[in-house]
């Protein structure tokens, strides 16, 4: 399905969009990925999500994406022996791995972990951040602790260790059975929670043995300090704001999101912005407008993906919400100023053949009358690159890898089409004319660029350019 935008949108699927026809009504409003959240649901339930998007990509012969998100090891408080307690500003707390119920003076914290981690002066977030208290002392099985921002304090509720690096691995024994599930299902992308250094993607993609792509969520101050590497070893990143709210100053968060996008970006690495875009719309028709200003400025950046989480998943206006998104994209991408800001931001390094192949082709298409840019690809990097420059006409990408045009729903601009193999230029030439006009992006009498590798079917390769007729007529009296 054609877009009239260029950034893709990813919905979470949940209790409010799981039938075939809700999900089929998502993808026809805008949602290019479909999420899973592996936090919630059973395995069988994921199960029949993924047959149905499946079933919808089949039907309306559109290459749609599957991520699945890792919930990652939780961090919980204890039970309390009257449900809850308040704790005042000034209070001593006291965190341990006695089992016993709490009270106001103390409760289980079951995670021996963080005790080795914890030194004086680290701090302890609990609920989201509303709680917040100061180690005063610790030990391998406490930590005294000061209430530095009071509150009521309840069963379970998640604890975040902001300025520690934690031991603990990214993949829990829960993650493992998971990811082994759904690359089984056969998703397209893996989102990794928790992720604290390059170590942990390393470990994941070692799990998936190539048969899904490895996407690293950015919620930890230790994810930022090691974005660099973190970046080298991931195929994507998203940056998940929320948690990342709750563990650095709020102020930081949106300077930390300009730069992470500008990062991926350079890399040729898709990037999604996340995290309550338009919360307001899980209970109202309408976003605010704040809401809509944060949609607009991810968008500004570069990003390749915007991302709706309990607004698709749980909410009460899901297609609205997709739509809401879908409809500011476009107004977004048709303002002067994006073009200025996008071309303003290019930077992308011209250090290989390929590299260079791509950026002729957006330079020619942006000097020159032509209507796409078609690129052959077989692990989609071909496309990658042509996405980084995010050029001004369309970006139509030809594989003969159905896992790489799912892939590649996620990466901006990028409109996938499943093309059977050739072997020679004239005919790879003859199959994007085909797929420009059939795709509505062009017209006989037009032009596009075709950009592919020799020999064919070889990651890697891309060495070749040609302005091309998209009259076949024309094509085949070419040299």
């Amino acid at each position: 399905m054609r877009r009239l935008r260029n950034v893709k949108i990813v919905a979470t699927l949940g209790p409010a969009s799981e039938t075939y026809d809700m999900i089929r009504a998502l993808h026809e409003a805008g949602a290019d990925v479909f999420r899973l959240n592996m936090s919630h649901g059973s395995h069988d339930e994921i199960r029949e999500k993924h047959r149905i998007i499946r079933q919808i990509e089949k039907d309306l012969a559109s290459p749609i994406a599957i991520l699945a998100d890792l919930q990652g090891p939780k961090l919980r408080v204890g039970v309390f022996a009257n449900d809850s307690e308040e704790l005042e500003e000034g209070a001593k707390f006291r965190l341990d791995l006695n089992s016993a119920e709490g009270d106001a003076s103390r409760v289980c914290l079951p995670h021996a972990e963080i005790f080795q981690a914890l030194k004086v002066g680290s701090s302890l977030l609990v609920n989201d951040g509303k709680i917040r208290l100061k180690v005063e002392d610790c030990g391998p099985d406490f930590a005294d602790c000061v209430v530095v921002a009071g509150g009521t304090i309840s069963d379970r509720k998640g604890v975040n260790v902001p300025d520690v690096v934690l031991p603990l691995a990214a993949l829990s024994e829960k993650d493992r059975d998971d990811l082994e599930f759904v690359c089984g299902l056969g998703v397209d992308w893996l989102a990794l929670s928790f992720v604290q250094r390059a170590e942990d993607v390393n470990e994941a993609r070692e799990l998936a043995q190539g048969r899904a792509s490895i996407l690293s969520k950015i919620e930890k101050p230790a994810a930022v300090e090691h974005f660099d590497a973190i970046l080298a070893a991931s195929d994507g990143i998203m940056v998940a704001r929320g948690d990342l709210g709750v563990e650095l100053p709020v102020s930081s968060v949106p300077p930390i999101q300009k730069r992470l996008v500008r990062k991926c970006r350079f890399a040729a690495k898709p990037v999604i912005v996340a995290t309550q875009m338009l919360e307001s719309m899980i209970e109202s028709p309408m976003p605010t407008r704040a809401e809509v200003s944060d949609v607009a400025t991810a968008i500004y950046e570069g990003a390749d993906a915007i991302m709706l989480s309990a607004e698709s998943a749980a909410g009460s206006y899901p297609i609205e919400a997709v739509t809401t998104m879908n409809d500011v994209a476009v107004e977004v991408e048709r303002d002067s100023t994006y073009r200025q800001v996008i071309e303003a931001s290019r930077s992308a390094p011209r250090s290989s053949v390929a590299d260079a192949i791509v950026a002729a082709a957006r330079e020619v298409a942006e000097t020159t009358p032509i209507k796409a840019i078609c690129c052959f690809t077989e692990s989609g990097t071909t496309a990658l690159l042509t996405a980084r420059e995010r050029p001004r006409v369309p970006i139509i990408a030809l594989t003969s890898l159905r896992g790489t045009a799912r892939r590649l729903a996620l990466s901006w601009g990028t409109n996938c089409v499943i093309a059977e193999d050739v072997s020679r230029f004239k005919m790879a030439v003859v199959s994007a004319a085909r797929a420009a006009t059939q795709g509505g992006f062009a017209g006989p009498e037009d032009q596009i660029v075709v950009t592919a590798g020799l020999p064919f079917n070889v990651p890697g390769t891309t060495n070749i350019l040609r302005v091309a007729p998209c009259d076949e007529r024309l094509i085949f009296n070419m040299e």
